[in-house]
């Protein structure tokens, strides 16, 4: 039976689709979303998120996240509603909706208003804006429900190890966040004590810091036993080397990516993200040599994960292939006030999106699949059921 069960558990490990294709499906999701203001295309591009995070999502407590980007997204829409309307925005409106009342502004603030006529027009643009934040909040929210934080960690290059466990450590705090105040409101249900508002919130908010912090104890011995923190002896000369090509190599893709986003710098941008991504590649290598680090049970990338995150690239660029096609169908006007029109082929792109749902394993419903209680930079998979003499299993 033991057997049996590590080899289940070794092949559900070769099956593992690699955390980073999750990334590049989901960045390639946002790519699309900043390239449109068409609400049905974002209304697309959520669902296909949806859909895919609802089919490929373990039940460990990182992957329950993405309810809360959700909301998060649309407290970013209703922001932007409200700034809109109490501000105004700089887009011409002859359809009056209601007037708010005004209040007069100093000579200084000339150009700014408080208040005052609210038009259709000014709603629809800051409808489709706040929904197009709202969609990038929500496809990041996508990857960090369906990539496991631990073995994101244990992919990155030597060079961003220290980076990749303080990046971890912040993305992993908020769904562990929200899964002890889920489980401390059930308690409380169960004992007949109020849940909810303001006593409520009292009530759990203690016990909710007092495990962040015995879990940052934790955190911090594991950690330190592992030996965190401590670099190999590297030359200077090689150190400011590295850095320089790091630092260049970051600035060339920064600047290579606005070049291919905008109109302007379709010539240089190309070039200048290919050399930036090199860069910054040698500086990765470089600055790997100070971080020794050896890996068990190294993460592979795998036909899989080349089909996950194809999927997201295919749709980032034929987005802004479209984009740049017919820009009218992926950036409908508010003046006049139209109903915006489904492209066709850009739809279809997007739909790519949905292959990650076919294509990537069913992780593991049991409290296997989990790996929520493992310190950053580990896997731990749960052990079987130990036999003992009388032939019956162990139980906790």
């Amino acid at each position: 039976m033991t057997v049996t069960a590590n080899r289940d558990a070794a092949r559900a490990r070769a099956s593992a689709l690699h955390p980073g294709a999750w990334w590049v499906w989901a960045l390639g999701l946002g790519v699309a979303a900043s390239r449109t203001r068409n609400p049905l295309l974002l209304a697309l591009l959520i669902g296909v998120s949806a859909y895919v995070v609802m089919a490929c999502r373990s039940n460990a407590p990182w992957a329950r996240s993405y309810g809360a980007f959700v909301k998060l997204g649309l407290l970013v829409l209703g922001i932007r509603l409200v700034f809109s309307l109490v501000f105004g925005t700089a887009i011409p409106g002859t359809h009056l909706l209601f007037r708010l009342p005004e209040v007069p502004l100093p000579d200084w603030a000339q150009g700014m208003r408080l208040g005052g006529p609210v038009h259709l027009e000014e709603v629809l643009f800051s409808l489709y804006d706040g929904l197009r934040l709202a969609t990038l909040l929500v496809c990041v929210g996508a990857a960090n429900a369906l990539a496991d934080p631990s073995r994101l960690l244990k992919a990155l290059p030597a060079a961003l190890y220290e980076v990749g466990v303080a990046v971890v450590v912040a993305t992993t705090f908020a769904p562990h966040l929200i899964g002890d105040v889920l489980r401390l409101r059930a308690a409380r249900r169960l004992r007949g004590r109020p849940d909810r508002g303001v006593r409520g919130l009292l009530q759990v908010g203690l016990p909710v810091l007092e495990g962040a912090l015995d879990r940052s104890v934790a955190l911090a011995a594991a950690m330190d036993a592992r030996g965190y923190g401590r670099t190999a002896a590297v030359p200077v000369a090689e150190r400011r080397v590295t850095a320089a090509l790091t630092l260049g190599g970051l600035l060339g893709v920064a600047a290579g990516s606005y070049g291919l986003l905008s109109a302007v710098g379709g010539v240089y941008g190309l070039p200048l993200l290919l050399a930036g991504i090199t860069a910054a590649l040698a500086g990765l290598w470089l600055g790997g040599r100070r971080t020794p680090r050896t890996r068990y049970r190294p993460e592979r990338w795998g036909p899989r994960a080349w089909l996950v995150s194809g999927s997201g690239v295919a749709v980032a660029a034929l987005t802004v292939l479209a984009a740049a096609h017919d820009p009218a169908a992926l950036l409908p006007p508010v003046t006049p006030p139209t109903a915006p029109v489904l492209p066709l082929w850009p739809a279809a792109a997007v739909l790519l999106g949905l292959l990650p749902a076919f294509l990537a394993p069913r992780p593991p419903t049991g409290p296997a699949g989990t790996s929520a209680s493992a310190p950053a930079g580990t896997s731990v998979s749960a052990p079987p059921p130990a036999s003992v003499p009388n032939g019956k299993d162990r139980r906790p």
